[in-house]
């Protein structure tokens, strides 16, 4: 706070050329940088010296550069002029409102901030993650409203559980007003207590106390070297392969993984979660001649040992691919409307088929893939077969 005081200080001397310097004791206000609660009264006095030959009721006074009305003065003495304001309103700064007396002229006697608020509120949604094992970082939200209109610090503390000393956080984020992060001396397999300490000069607030082993709380990086690519010349479907992430290649867990894909003019993502532990996976049923945009994340599942799964990491960057156009198939006759037959022939087998795998084998299943790999060879083997036909027949 001191800095807040040492500010609204400066930013008073500076108003004007015509300040006089409060060393010299010419005029004081009293009380000085006070701090109340909203809704309460004040009543502040400017004293002048009576060396200075100003009588007080030559003065008048301004609130953050309004002049406030004379019927909320009392001239209590020849050098000696009060201001009551009823019913304050929060700071509308947390350099503090600036109240100030003024002589006739205008130049400024004296000055004095008020810091009108709340005491902090007990702070919420205390939540941990861990990036790799390697950190720990906490977030929260203040309690309440959440603003108390005047400068409020948050402190996380923590400490191991059972014989732990009580130590604080120190590493705390500008992009994220109430966060922070541990980044040594940490302990695996040993559960912390964390909490967060809220205090301003109207009073005191502690959050809940939560308590975790950082290996439940693990997050990874996404995974890495993210590819997709058509599938032959299927024209509704897409493969994706992935490898996973890099930082836990050498931890002992299991894998849980999740894929996203939306058409490329389209902000709505369909997400498969059935994807499992594997790193490759086929996406069916898709547009013809479209653009996919495709992302993975993992949740590393049972680090060495772990009961819980952990957090999910952040979605990959966005890795785009094509499905082939929509083509008629060919058998060299003449006869358009018998390769048009034989077209539509085939499209409505691979319908019954997917709608088969969907409803027995659904999702990105090894079982679902190989079946329609033996299937599709059945298909391509039965379509020649046909288009033979039709050629002798020609």
């Amino acid at each position: 706070m001191k800095v807040v005081l040492d500010f609204c200080f400066i930013f008073l001397m500076l108003l004007t050329p015509g300040v006089l310097s409060l060393s010299t004791h010419v005029a004081v206000i009293y009380p000085q940088d006070p701090v109340l609660r909203m809704g309460s009264n004040l009543t502040a006095s400017c004293w002048v010296h009576p060396d200075l030959g100003v009588h007080a009721s030559s003065l008048f006074w301004t609130l953050n550069g309004q002049q406030l009305p004379s019927s909320l003065y009392r001239v209590l003495s020849p050098t000696n002029l009060s201001v009551t304001l009823a019913g304050l309103n929060a700071s509308k700064q947390k350099s503090g409102d600036n109240l100030v007396c003024h002589n006739h002229k205008g130049h400024i006697l004296a000055g004095s901030c008020l810091y009108v608020g709340m005491p902090p509120e007990k702070p919420v949604n205390l939540t941990c993650w861990s990036r790799n094992t390697k950190d720990l970082t906490c977030s929260w939200a203040p309690g309440g409203k959440g603003e108390t209109n005047i400068s409020t610090q948050y402190t996380l503390k923590y400490k191991l559980r059972w014989y732990g000393k009580e130590k604080e956080c120190e590493d705390y984020t500008h992009a994220q007003p109430y966060s922070c992060s541990i980044t040594r001396d940490l302990h695996l397999f040993t559960p912390y207590e964390i909490w967060v300490e809220a205090s301003n000069q109207l009073g005191r607030a502690t959050s809940d106390v939560i308590t975790l082993d950082i290996l439940d709380v693990v997050t990874t990086d996404p995974p890495s070297g993210v590819t997709v690519s058509r599938v032959g010349q299927l024209e509704d479907q897409l493969s994706v392969r992935w490898e996973a992430p890099p930082a836990l290649k050498d931890f002992l867990f299991q894998a849980k993984y999740q894929i996203r894909y939306r058409l490329e003019d389209s902000q709505d993502w369909k997400v498969m979660d059935d994807v499992g532990n594997q790193t490759s996976c086929r996406l069916a049923g898709l547009r013809p001649g479209t653009v996919y945009f495709v992302q993975v994340r993992c949740n590393p599942v049972g680090i060495y040992g772990s009961r819980k799964a952990g957090i999910w990491s952040e979605w990959s960057h966005p890795t785009a691919a094509s499905t082939p156009h929509s083509e008629r198939l060919t058998s060299g006759s003449c006869d358009s409307k018998s390769s048009g037959d034989s077209n539509s022939t085939l499209r409505r087998e691979l319908k019954q088929f997917f709608g088969w795998v969907r409803k027995h084998a659904y999702g990105c299943s090894s079982m679902s893939m190989k079946l329609y790999d033996q299937w599709r060879v059945l298909m391509q083997k039965s379509h020649k077969a046909r288009n033979q036909v039709g050629s002798s027949r020609g």
